[in-house]
């Protein structure tokens, strides 16, 4: 180990040797083209059009227009020096209802783009789900039917019988905490409801449709198969008090327990499924579902961007995206330095995180496939990359504080096998629209100019020489 994390000097961190460096979008943020070539409607195309749902009405119709720009964009990427790009795949490029044929037009599309990455020395990793249902899959219920797990893994065959030739790495679900509570729960991201009952049995179905499609992927051939969740390091307020260590558990159980242990321990905590029964009966749950959802992986991708703070309470506010917390749990407000999101910056919640994760589910390899900041960036002067080029130090400054993090996680054992930064490009960023920008490229939506960030050229020397 001392070899794969040698200092050479004040400050320098190495990498280990073939450590993964790359970056990550996702289909609805940043293709646009949102009636090109065949695609149906999403979810996210009809909760963008709900009033007061986004920012000023914003939609993805158009986004960074990556659909008709790609090899552009990929281009921008190689100049970069990224050796892997995390894409995902619009479901309704591929069946513009959730079942049927497949539409040759889009799966062209994703053709191309795995294509163009490889010949510029860009590995490709598909996220399969990233948000975007069809709409139809929404109109019959959603995650919260059994049947759109089925539909997933069918979808998921269609896209691997195209391109699983050339993809290494396959990832089901991206965040599928998010698609399940805030979809679901406190109803801020698509589809837009508010049922408790409802974002438990999305949890489930989603789960569900991981095990179903990673199984369908394996008997299609491949090879790595994997998952990306977005862990939270919960903290208690006042490490010393047994109600906040009691609000501790209970939100680590709806955040974390409820995704890892049946991934990667054979079954839901028994804690968690009490605190499920008393909200909703957990007949969804049928005998064999938990195998399913067991079924051995490959890699566990890792989304971070700040830690949560929580104290017992008999009077807390709870949050709707944690059902059953109201008069149990107070969500602290952040505190400290804040990105523009109004989060939290603590690289060392990502050293915890890390670290308890290959503590309790031991001999998984893990890959960051998330962690970044938005903040108010604003084009300034002239520099070689041309006029309007952002200098975003408060970016730099988080990027550098993670990456120490995650090195610090690899030196004390943790096998974590890359980082992929989010975002590549500035995008749509769902109930926020285009007002938060996380990208390391600048995006002028107008023009669609990309201008390479200061942080594009930090993040291009950090893997140029593999450290910091």
């Amino acid at each position: 180990m001392s070899e794969r994390t040698n200092r050479h000097g004040a400050g320098d961190l190495q990498f280990p040797e073939h450590f993964l460096w790359g970056a990550a979008t996702a289909a609805y943020q940043i293709e646009g083209a949102a009636r090109d070539d065949g695609r149906g409607p999403s979810i996210w195309d009809t909760f963008s059009r709900t009033p007061g749902k986004v920012y000023q009405g914003h939609t993805g119709d158009v986004a960074c227009d990556h659909y008709h720009r790609c090899a552009d964009d990929v281009a921008l990427m190689a100049e970069l020096g990224l050796r892997a790009y995390r894409f995902s795949v619009a479901w309704p490029r591929i069946q513009p209802d959730g079942t049927g044929p497949a539409n040759p037009r889009g799966l062209d599309f994703y053709d191309r783009l795995t294509d163009t990455l490889l010949d510029r020395g860009i590995d490709p990793i598909v996220t399969l789900y990233h948000w975007d249902l069809p709409q139809t899959l929404g109109d019959r219920g959603g995650w919260t039917n059994r049947e759109t797990a089925e539909h997933f893994a069918t979808y998921a065959t269609a896209v691997y019988a195209r391109l699983g030739d050339r993809v290494d790495v396959w990832t089901t679900l991206n965040e599928p905490w998010c698609s399940a509570y805030l979809g679901y729960g406190n109803g801020v991201h698509a589809p837009g409801e508010q049922d408790p009952a409802a974002a438990f049995t999305a949890v489930h179905h989603l789960l569900l449709g991981h095990g179903l499609a990673a199984r369908a992927l394996r008997a299609a051939g491949a090879r790595n198969v994997g998952i990306t969740l977005n862990p939270a390091d919960v903290r208690p307020a006042d490490p010393q008090s047994a109600a906040d260590a009691a609000a501790v558990r209970l939100v680590d159980g709806l955040h974390n327990r409820i995704f890892l242990d049946p991934l990667l321990a054979g079954g839901y905590p028994d804690d968690v499924r009490e605190h499920v029964a008393r909200i909703v009966e957990p007949t969804f749950i049928r005998d064999g579902d938990e195998k399913l959802i067991a079924a051995p992986i490959d890699l566990l991708g890792i989304n971070y961007y700040a830690p949560s703070y929580v104290a017992g309470r008999p009077d807390g506010a709870g949050d709707g995206a944690y059902p059953g917390t109201e008069g149990a749990v107070q969500f602290l407000p952040a505190a400290g330095p804040l990105t523009d999101m109004g989060w939290m910056i603590e690289p060392a919640g990502l050293t915890r995180l890390l670290e308890r994760i290959a503590t309790d589910y031991p001999g998984m390899p893990l890959l960051i496939t998330e962690n970044g900041a938005a903040f108010p960036d604003k084009p300034g002067a002239e520099s070689p990359d041309g006029p309007g080029q952002v200098i975003d130090t408060d970016r730099i400054a988080y990027l550098d504080g993670h990456l120490r993090a995650a090195h610090e996680a690899i030196s004390r054992g943790v096998d974590l096998r890359g980082y992929l930064v989010w975002s590549f490009l500035d995008n749509f960023e769902w109930a926020e629209g285009y007002r938060k920008r996380f990208g390391i490229v600048h995006v002028d939506y107008l023009t669609q100019r990309r201008t390479p960030k200061a942080s594009a050229r930090w993040y291009q020397e950090v893997i140029s020489r593999n450290g910091l």
